[in-house]
């Protein structure tokens, strides 16, 4: 148990940004919708997960130099800084979900309706973060260590929320959905669960650990382990959430924080939002900081200006992913949702391009020819890795699809002659 404890590092700090609050809210709301059936979905997100995340591991260890300088000295530096820019631009963008997190998790609590004080909030949390990434001296440790801390108490909560819920009688009869339920909702649940940058950013913290060669098999271990306590706590909120919403007579909106947060009403009773909204802010806290070391550092790797966080320019592209993520909440605050539709629409077209991209970057460099003996990739992880390509594939067009679909506005009226026409 001490190895086993020993051999969980890297690919915990992964397992603690994906599980943020996007993951909390759409396994929420994946359970109230689809019930069971969101399970199997859980179990393959979570199944791929570890294979993109093992090979990811295993590079960081087998090669000398960082994912994006091997990718620029066999196809070039463009395609080293086509993949930065891809990963800054999805980091970047959808920074802005932790900080509008942050304000889901206290405006309920305090009442905040002020859109200035919500402002002020968003700065002085962006500063404090800030300060603690230019102020800490070792970086990885400290952020290791809160994060297994984390994943801790994660567990705890809501395991023991789970037992409540599922001991206690549901208290109404189960009427099965009369409508088809919203396919947003569980494709988001597989991108928070199977999150190919998140992956990528493996191979980093595998080289900041110091393991090498000869620890490869304990990134295996790490893999396996972490993720899987990913997907078992993703399973956990969405079964908790089942039991309490799935097939209720009267339909369940979740359109908010409070709604959601009904589902911690088996253990905490009336203190279900406060406890719930804490949960909410603590996980994109948690977030905050790691989210935008992905995007800073992978993208001055591939300027080749360095790729340890005791270095400038990933410190100082990781504070620019944070200020942009906190300049698009702002405008979301202060303007409202359509202000921002331009940006959510060029956070999807990079989504789509961003997955299957990293995913092929991954596995063109565990597949090449000089991987040999020890250095070699174990065929399960490749299976496994290209599998996760083409699901990436899949999920990223496919929720582009049904994305645009709710953005195209309705077709104008048009009337000739007296008669109105679609």
């Amino acid at each position: 148990m001490k190895n086993l404890l020993r051999s969980i590092g890297p690919a915990i700090i992964v397992a603690a940004v994906v599980l943020g609050p996007g993951s909390i809210l759409t396994s929420s709301k994946v359970g109230a919708t689809f019930g069971w059936a969101g399970v199997p979905v859980i179990a393959f997100a979570a199944l791929m997960m570890i294979g993109m995340v093992a090979l990811a591991a295993r590079l960081g260890a087998v090669y000398d130099g960082s994912p994006c300088d091997e990718l620029a000295s066999r196809l070039g530096r463009p395609v080293a800084v086509l993949i930065g820019l891809i990963l800054f631009g999805l980091v970047a963008l959808f920074q802005s979900s932790n900080n509008l997190a942050v304000i889901a998790g206290i405006e309920p609590i305090f009442a905040i309706k002020s859109s200035v004080l919500k402002v002020a909030i968003l700065v002085i949390t962006n500063l404090f973060v800030i300060g603690c990434l230019y102020g800490f001296r070792d970086l990885y440790k400290s952020v290791e260590k809160l994060m297994k801390l984390l994943i801790a108490m994660m567990v705890g909560a809501f395991l023991i929320n789970f037992a409540v819920a599922w001991l206690r009688p549901r208290g109404f009869e189960v009427v099965p959905p009369s409508e088809k339920p919203d396919l947003i909702p569980l494709l988001g649940m597989i991108g928070t669960t199977f999150s190919v940058g998140g992956a990528f950013y493996q191979a980093y913290l595998v080289k900041e650990k110091g393991w090498g060669l000869s620890e490869v098999r304990r990134g295996v271990v790490d893999s396996v382990v972490s993720i899987s306590v990913l997907g078992f706590v993703t399973a956990i909120i969405l079964l908790t959430s089942m039991r309490v919403f799935f097939g209720r007579p009267a339909s369940v909106e979740l359109a908010s924080v409070g709604d959601i947060a009904l589902q911690l009403e088996p253990l905490f009773g009336s203190w279900a939002k406060i406890i719930f909204c804490v949960g909410i802010f603590a996980g994109a806290f948690s977030s905050f900081l790691v989210n935008a070391m992905i995007g800073g550092t992978v993208l001055s790797d591939s300027l080749g200006k360095g790729s340890r966080l005791t270095q400038r320019w990933p410190l100082h592209l990781t504070t620019v992913a944070l200020l942009v993520g906190m300049a698009v909440a702002i405008a979301s605050v202060v303007w409202g949702k359509e202000s921002t539709v331009t940006l959510i629409t060029i956070a999807q077209a990079l989504t789509v391009l961003g997955l299957p991209a990293l995913a092929a970057a991954l596995i063109y460099l565990g597949t090449r020819p000089e991987l040999t003996g020890e250095r070699r990739v174990p065929r399960w992880i490749t299976i496994l890795a290209i599998v996760g390509f083409f699901a990436a594939c899949y999920v990223s067009s496919r929720l582009a699809i049904t994305v645009y679909g709710k953005l195209k506005p309705p077709p104008e009226q048009v009337a000739i002659k007296g008669t109105t026409f679609r």
